[in-house]
């Protein structure tokens, strides 16, 4: 085949930062080899596409005979455009009718996936639309009213344009699933269902996911003819990430987390939290240190989501804080730390959230902090994974994780038009605010005692210290303390901190060699405590939610809805 086509497409850099065999153990074929139409191929090179990796490689041709497809493949491997080109290249743009229906669990993950079928197909005249909730369904439906060939949605929404007959899919011959597994939980399963009874009888489905529990064998049975199963999941890991853990204190890891700021070569990082008042309470905290920071959860509203989502997939801003809601097919290649503020409780939620940086093949670093309370969930996560997360060593080298030109990552596609979407609900805006008043900022310890760090044990020790109860020491009291520094103020509003560039000072880490201060550690309460100490309590039973009334007067013996920080050691 001739290549003079290629001459004047408009190609971005290559990409030369080394790759893993997650993406680069292929059979040797090519885009062209799949004959796949030229506006179509010339809208993958232009997005920055080279090769087709592994599960592309799989499932493209399959999807293009017809045949229902089960794919699962790592994380960050290349799912999003093993379903988007085989539906390009079906998509007839002359068809004035919704030809392929495609459902996103995240309203964040679907307007990612709708700027890749953009892009991607450029030019090839296709109609998209993406359409989730939190948006203005008065503007879906005058979207409706022109042309559409491909919806990208979330299932809530698109089951109400299809229940109210907005939306036509009896034409539909294309239906697509990614994170199937989520998808097919209780949360969505019987939605999901009664979607499907809109499209007509003979149509094509792929379902693509990272992980397939059991569960969802009786849907695939009713619903999926015949599939075509591709497993690449040789191990459940990536190879390009590192794992570390760090043990401490719960009242010590503020001060694990500025210290790691300060040390590490952070391009841009994602911190999980397990909660969305600890994403607010922590993005607070980080930006009183001077860092640059976002925050993102689910009961923010769409507005801002939006807003926060897109300007740090374009690096606005360095460090963003979330809870869950971004751990499924986020695809930010700048993204090389992910901080495990608060230790997942399940092995997939865990696979998840890692697999946030190493995007394609690519280097990433995963650290995780862990406390006594942590322990069972950390040797279920390695016992399931089938991995050893060591701690955290005196020193972690660069080329872990760090890229050697940064000008070779590459950007993600800019998101177009964001939707209208709804801004009533709770006044968060995703950028934390800071008091005027201003007190010192506490700096991290200058030495790591190495007796804080777990040494290393076999598993039958490791089992029988999670069987003992833990150890009845001292405990230190802390308080809780505010810790904030002058607030700026630029027109009237309150001043971004810009990113840091902190050079690399060595390691270890110095934010949590504190000596044990009991148990249990701050901030939680024995079993069976409500509300957790360092909380704010509802309101009681039977009262109307704390957004929608005035914020109750605390008794003075609560403590204020703080992050705890360790004292100064004398």
């Amino acid at each position: 085949m001739s290549t003079d086509w290629k001459q004047g497409l408009s190609i971005p850099e290559k990409d030369t930062r080394p790759q893993t065999e997650d993406v680069t153990k292929t059979k040797g074929n090519s885009f062209e080899d799949f004959y796949l139409s030229r506006k179509l191929l010339m809208g993958i090179f232009e997005a920055g596409f080279e090769k087709p990796s592994p599960i592309q490689e799989e499932s493209i041709p399959v999807a293009l005979a017809g045949r229902d497809i089960l794919a699962r493949a790592k994380n960050g491997t290349g799912k999003t455009a093993s379903f988007i080109i085989p539906v390009l290249e079906k998509i007839k743009p002359n068809v004035d009718q919704i030809q392929a229906l495609i459902l996103l669990p995240t309203r964040e993950l679907a307007l990612q996936t709708s700027q890749v079928v953009k892009t991607l197909g450029k030019r090839l005249d296709v109609k998209v639309m993406v359409s989730t909730g939190g948006t203005s369904l008065r503007d879906d439906i005058v979207r409706l009213e022109e042309p559409v060939n491909v919806l990208v949605g979330t299932p809530g929404r698109i089951l109400d344009l299809a229940s109210r007959n907005l939306a036509d899919l009896s034409k539909c011959s294309m239906f697509v699933m990614d994170e199937a597994d989520k998808m097919l939980s209780q949360e969505f399963k019987r939605i999901i269902e009664q979607t499907l009874s809109f499209l007509p009888s003979k149509h094509q489905s792929l379902l693509f996911s990272a992980t397939f529990p059991l569960t969802i064998q009786d849907f695939i049975a009713r619903n999926l003819k015949n599939p075509y199963e591709i497993n690449l999941m040789d191990e459940l890991t990536l190879r390009g990430i590192t794992n570390y853990y760090a043990y401490l204190e719960e009242a010590q890891k503020l001060h694990c987390l500025h210290t790691l700021f300060s040390k590490l070569q952070i391009n841009q990082s994602i911190i999980f939290c397990n909660s969305s008042k600890r994403v607010e309470l922590l993005a607070k905290k980080i930006t009183q240190l001077g860092y640059s920071c976002y925050y993102s959860h689910a009961k923010m509203p769409q507005d801002a989501r939006n807003k926060v989502f897109h300007e740090f997939r374009q690096g606005k801003v360095r460090n963003l804080v979330c809870s869950d809601l971004l751990t499924r097919g986020i695809d930010i290649q700048a993204v090389n730390v992910v901080i495990n503020f608060d230790f997942p409780k399940n092995a997939e939620t865990y696979l998840h959230r890692i697999g946030r940086s190493g995007r394609f093949g690519h280097l990433g670093l995963a650290i995780d902090f862990v406390t006594w309370n942590d322990r069972q969930n950390l040797f279920r996560v390695e016992k399931e994974l089938g991995i050893e997360i060591p701690k955290i060593p005196n020193n972690i080298d660069e080329s872990l994780y760090v890229a050697t030109n940064s000008k070779n990552v590459p950007k993600p596609f800019p998101i177009q038009n964001l939707p209208n979407a709804y801004t009533n609900g709770f006044n968060y805006r995703g950028q934390p605010e800071l008091n005027n008043d201003q007190s010192s900022i506490p700096t991290a310890p200058t030495s790591l005692p190495q007796s804080s760090i777990p040494q290393q044990q076999t598993p039958q020790q490791a089992q029988q210290q999670v069987n003992q109860t833990p150890p009845q020491s001292q405990q230190t009291t802390t308080t809780s303390s505010t810790f904030s520094q002058p607030q700026q103020v630029i027109n009237g509003s309150p001043a971004i901190p810009q990113p840091q560039v902190i050079p690399p000072q060595g390691f270890p880490p110095q934010g949590y060699g504190y000596p044990p201060q009991g148990y249990p550690p701050q901030g939680f309460p024995p079993q069976g405590q409500f509300p957790p100490n360092g909380f704010t309590a509802y309101p009681p039973q039977g009262a109307y939610p704390p957004q929608f009334q005035q914020q109750q007067q605390q008794p003075s013996s609560q403590q204020s809805p703080q992050l705890q920080q360790p004292s100064q050691s004398q």
